[in-house]
């Protein structure tokens, strides 16, 4: 069983970030028969779903729908937004109570003073009331050497607003009980237009999670940007299958042996961190 499965609900996005590499697919939402149809797919594959790849999957407008459908079959959905609609879709997030929200804080590095507070306002005010209700949140800053100074600022701005304990760890901080921060490294999205990252390669994907497009386009892994992988589509193919494909078994085997069989995986800075 996968530890997690990325659906791409939608891949269209209401914002620009420098960190995000894009794509040049058509836009498009999934609607909620084909997202019905992955859930059954899904059942006995994983127990975690996260909404994206691509894509703010806030926008979709049947979002709360869809992780109440994700509930009846016992899935636990994951969530990953910029923020900037939790003003408005907030209060129908948290009564569809996801299992976790991560809010990539780091999507307002290059935004005004004021936008930035108004959204600073916005997401401590989402963060502590859903926490309260066992929603696990979690505030991102993946952006060290690039936030132009605004991280410390954040840090501060979080720490007076926000009760807790504050304990350090490995990996940011727990705030208190369903509440953290989290830091790390930016990192270059694989592009074939990149140079190619050392000798040896090393990924998760197909390992412990795979992709799905929202046109329903199986990947190796959530940093396929525009599908370059695809090894099947789980609207007219049985998942099993795909996931047994020769070219996905060449994928996992090339990263036993440290080799990428995919000359995009070749091109990927994050999966060079695994090496």
């Amino acid at each position: 069983m996968y530890s997690r499965v990325y659906v791409e609900i939608t891949n269209i996005c209401n914002m620009n970030c420098s960190f995000c590499h894009g794509h040049s697919r058509k836009p498009r939402l999934m609607t909620e028969d084909e997202f019905s149809r992955i859930l059954d797919a899904l059942e006995g594959q994983t127990k975690h779903i996260y909404y994206h790849l691509m894509g703010e999957p806030l926008l979709h407008p049947q979002l709360p729908l869809f992780l109440e459908k994700a509930n009846k079959k016992g899935f636990r959905s994951v969530i990953t937004t910029n923020g900037t609609l939790l003003r408005e879709r907030g209060e129908e997030i948290i009564s569809a109570k996801p299992h976790k929200v991560s809010i990539s804080v780091h999507s307002f590095e290059g935004n005004d003073e004021k936008a930035y507070e108004s959204y600073m306002n916005d997401i401590i005010s989402f963060a502590d009331v859903a926490s309260e209700t066992g929603i696990i949140v979690v505030f991102r800053l993946w952006n060290k050497g690039y936030d132009g100074g605004r991280n410390s600022r954040t840090f501060d701005i979080l720490r007076s607003s926000l009760e807790g304990e504050w304990v350090e760890n490995t990996r940011g901080i727990r705030i208190r009980d369903k509440l953290h921060l989290e830091w790390g490294d930016r990192f270059e999205w694989p592009d074939m237009g990149a140079e190619v990252q050392g000798n040896s390669f090393f990924c998760y994907g197909l390992r412990d999670h795979f992709g799905i497009l929202c046109d329903g386009s199986v990947v190796p892994c959530c940093l396929d940007s525009d599908g370059r992988l695809a090894l099947g589509n789980i609207f007219d193919g049985d998942i099993e299958k795909i996931l047994a494909s020769p070219r996905a078994n060449a994928i996992k085997e090339g990263f036993e042996h440290r080799r990428a069989s995919e000359e995009l995986c070749r091109r990927c800075g994050y999966a060079q961190r695994f090496v």
